[in-house]
C-alpha cells in the first residue's frame, strides 16, 4: 500500500460539512460518477451521447442526470431537441482527482 499524501489540512464549519456530506450522496454511484467524470473532460453532453459513452440505459442514465441537477452539481441548457448537460460545480474536477489517488494507493 503507498502512502498518501495531505497537503493541507481544512477546517470546515458544520454547514459546510453539511453541504459536503449532501454532495457526496449525490455522486456515490459508478454511473453518477461517470457522469462527472465524462463532463470533466467535455464543455458538455447531450444524454444520448452520455448514454452512448457510459453505455447505459437512456432512462437510467436520464434518472441520474435529474438527480444531480436538483443537487446543483449539474446544470443543462436546451437546445432544438437535444438537452445538453455540463458540471455547474466545476469544482468537482478536484474531487475526480482525489478518487484517482486515492484507488490508485491500493
Amino acid at each position: 500500500m503507498k502512502d498518501i499524501q495531505i497537503e493541507k489540512k481544512t477546517s470546515l464549519s458544520p454547514d459546510q460539512l453539511e453541504f459536503a456530506a449532501s454532495i457526496l450522496k449525490a455522486v456515490a454511484h459508478p454511473i453518477r460518477l461517470s457522469i462527472l467524470q465524462l463532463l470533466d473532460n467535455e464543455d458538455r453532453l447531450s444524454v444520448n451521447e452520455i448514454c452512448e459513452r457510459i453505455k447505459s440505459e437512456q432512462s437510467l442514465t436520464s434518472h441520474h442526470l435529474s438527480n444531480m441537477k436538483l443537487k446543483g452539481i449539474l446544470g443543462s441548457k436546451r437546445e432544438g431537441q437535444r438537452v445538453y448537460y455540463y458540471l455547474k460545480l466545476p469544482a468537482l474536477n478536484n474531487l475526480l482527482s482525489c478518487l484517482d489517488t486515492c484507488v490508485n494507493c491500493f
